[in-house]
């Protein structure tokens, strides 16, 4: 920096974290790097070396190596302060590329060489080659069409959602976003675009973005499906790299027990997912925004493989709103500067554009995108197969007893209900089978994945073959989860969510209309305040509209207005102020500290579900310690708590997983009481926890 002066920032910045980490890039602390104040006063408590710069110049050119005449930098220091965000991201970009090249030559030199003496480099990932996978996704799509189960406008619907990202994805890249209703085939459109874009613009890889680890799984199967008609098993998981922290790509942390990646089948996607050197990621909200707001190493190395990609976010209406503008600025730059192409896709689009002014005094090119769908297509309107029946007014609840007696008679013999609580599920749930309800279920997050997908087949079953089938479920079948029944009932909630409810209902279009009955339940309690406001933000606009004709309330002009609503409630700008503040100051530590898409910790606890499974599992964890290959084997059994405290009583049953040579894990539990777990509503312990997730 004393060289090239402002130019020299972002390589001072890169260079001086290259190990610990970025830290800040504020003015004063700017100021550190002079020379002199270093030598007197250094951040670390470390010594220089030699404090005179001439004399380092001078060493430099008897080594051979000569400074290069620098004109222009990626990192603007008279607009950075204007821009924070963008300058954050143009700092990080070139901060990922340095330690990724660092950790890369690093580990070739403690690798064995060549036998001609040559450092022995990784193998690099496996190209993208758009041209052979867009083929091959057509002809996939074509077998799919073929043998639908839904109904003639319900096809034609999506071959015609099929058909506006086919022409949109000739575009030149930018902002995007994809709004078609549940079931139209959101997922593989989605990566036609990408392919034909990536094509049209010689991009290099494509980026799914996915809030729950449910909806990667099936994407991720849906991906495989379609290159496996041209990739062996190997070769489509170095293609299509799944990339979370219960996928096993993390490597050994914390004393993990891993074998050497040339002798483990696994050991090549860990060392693609390091640096995301894969054609096709796809990966969770947490992974990827929290990277992006990274300060570390490790965190970061990934980082400028975005540049020349597709981003693909589904489901964005669960990006949390106080994080919104901060992260709408970074990526906005990241198609500003970087030749990426990111794509905001649901059912249920939130108003972001409203927020473009705000977003504006972070990065400049704030956020405006392209919607990839005509409104002349009309979809929503076409493919509306449900009657939402709304509460008559929203003062009188409906107790738990009235709903089980009306979801108990026989025209509900097929039927789902959603609520907003794990423990109303529950009294519903224990409502319904005092009432001997016939084919009765039930569903939460607190079942591990491997229960949730068995009653989930069981009920799929059932609804073919028209059997007796009540389902009485939290959220968590409102995304990913292909579900067709011909009544839904929904507690009021965020609007979103009534959308994606009413998404499980006549989903196939085989009835001629289905019903969905929002009703208002007599606790009205949320899982978080943001819910609460959602909600209350969902309240005032029906209130506005009924009696009117409310068929079209599920309708993108109408989550325009309701977004509006929750942004004047919630106030996205100035949310998080602590965290704006050090984006202003450029403080890249405290950013990262800061940034949480979710704000409680979590753990990964082992339950007895399957308790041949669970005993396999604990003994070859209790032997050989916590790995990536049981992490994976072990993800299907397993289910999240919030991190309890010391004294709290489920601490009298959870034994932590060890770890080599460090004793026991922080995030992976097992549970220990096998009673506490149920055939029928999974973990189910005797007393109220508040370590579960609502």
């Amino acid at each position: 920096m004393n060289q090239f002066k402002s130019y020299g920032i972002a390589s001072a910045l890169a260079i001086q974290g290259h190990h610990i980490g970025l830290i800040r890039a504020d003015s004063d602390s700017l100021r550190d790097f002079d020379l002199e104040r270093l030598s007197k006063q250094h951040p670390l408590q470390l010594r220089l070396s030699e404090d005179d710069l001439q004399a380092l110049l001078q060493r430099m050119k008897g080594d051979s190596l000569h400074l290069p005449e620098v004109v222009s930098s990626i990192y603007d220091h008279k607009t950075s302060s204007k821009m924070s965000a963008a300058a954050m991201v143009d700092v990080r970009m070139l901060f990922s590329a340095l330690v990724d090249a660092d950790f890369i030559e690093t580990e070739a030199h403690f690798r064995q060489r060549n036998p001609d003496g040559s450092k022995q480099y990784r193998e690099t990932g496996p190209l993208l080659d758009p041209e052979r996978g867009f083929v091959t996704l057509s002809s996939h799509l074509a077998d799919v069409a073929a043998t639908s189960g839904a109904s003639e406008e319900i096809n034609r619907v999506r071959a015609d959602l099929l058909n506006a990202c086919l022409e949109s994805a000739s575009l030149p890249q930018g902002l995007f976003t994809l709004t078609a209703p549940t079931g139209s085939g959101k997922t593989l459109s989605m990566l036609v675009f990408a392919l034909k874009h990536a094509r049209e613009h010689e991009l290099r890889r494509i980026i799914v973005v996915l809030p729950y680890l449910t909806i990667i799984e099936q994407t991720v199967r849906e991906y495989k499906k379609v290159f496996e008609r041209y990739l062996n098993e190997t070769e489509l998981e170095r293609y299509v790299l799944e990339d979370h922290s219960l996928a096993g790509t993390r490597g050994a942390t914390k004393g993990q027990t891993e074998p050497d990646d040339q002798s483990d089948p696994r050991g090549g996607t860990r060392l693609l997912a390091q640096n995301w050197d894969a054609p096709i990621i796809v990966t969770t909200s947490v992974q990827f925004l929290e990277s992006l707001f990274a300060n570390r190493p490790g965190a970061c190395r990934k980082l400028h493989r975005l540049a020349r990609s597709v981003i693909l976010f589904d489901e964005v209406q669960t990006l949390p709103v106080s994080l919104a503008v901060v992260t709408l600025a970074a990526l906005a730059r990241l198609v500003e500067r970087y030749n990426t192409t990111v794509v905001f896709a649901t059912a249920t689009q939130p108003a972001f554009s409203h927020l473009d002014e705000h977003v504006k005094k972070y990065c400049s090119l704030g956020w405006q995108p392209r919607e990839i769908v005509p409104p002349n297509l009309a979809l929503f309107e076409r493919s509306r197969r449900t009657k939402v029946a709304w509460p008559r007014d929203f003062a009188t609840a409906m107790s738990w007893d009235d709903l089980a007696n009306s979801l108990a008679e026989p025209s509900c013999e097929q039927s789902l209900c959603i609520v907003n609580l794990k423990r109303h599920a529950r009294t519903l749930f224990d409502g319904l089978k005092r009432r001997d309800a016939r084919g009765l279920f039930h569903i939460s997050t607190n079942m591990c994945p491997a229960h949730r997908q068995a009653v989930l087949d069981l009920v799929s079953d059932r609804l073919k073959h028209g059997k007796a089938c009540r389902l009485v479920s939290t959220q968590c079948v409102e995304a990913g989860v292909d579900l067709d029944f011909p009544v839904v009932y929904r507690a009021l909630g965020p609007l979103d969510a009534i959308a994606q409810a009413a998404g499980r209902c006549n989903r196939n279009g085989h009835a001629r209309v289905g019903t969905v009955h929002v009703f208002l339940p007599e606790e009205e309690k949320y899982p978080d305040g943001t819910y609460r406001q959602a909600t209350d933000a969902t309240r005032i606009l029906l209130k506005q509209r009924v009696p009117a004709d409310v068929t079209d309330s599920l309708e993108p002009a109408v989550f325009m207005h309701y977004y509006s609503q929750l942004y004047d409630l919630q106030k996205p700008q100035n949310k998080k102020e602590e965290l704006r503040e050090a984006v202003r100051r450029r403080d890249f530590a405290e950013v990262a500290n800061l940034y949480r898409v979710i704000a409680q910790d979590a753990i990964n606890v082992l339950v007895p579900y399957d308790t041949d499974i669970f005993h396999r599992l604990a003994d070859e964890v209790q032997r050989d310690g916590l790995s990536g290959k049981w992490m994976v084997r072990a993800r299907p059994y397993s289910i999240s708590l919030f991190k309890p405290r010391p004294h709290d009583p489920i601490m009298a049953h959870l034994v932590p997983v060890p770890v080599a040579r460090e004793g026991g894990s922080e995030e992976w539990f097992m549970y220990a009481n096998e009673e506490h777990y149920s055939s029928e509503v999974g973990f189910d312990p005797p007393v109220s926890l508040e370590c579960l997730i609502a």
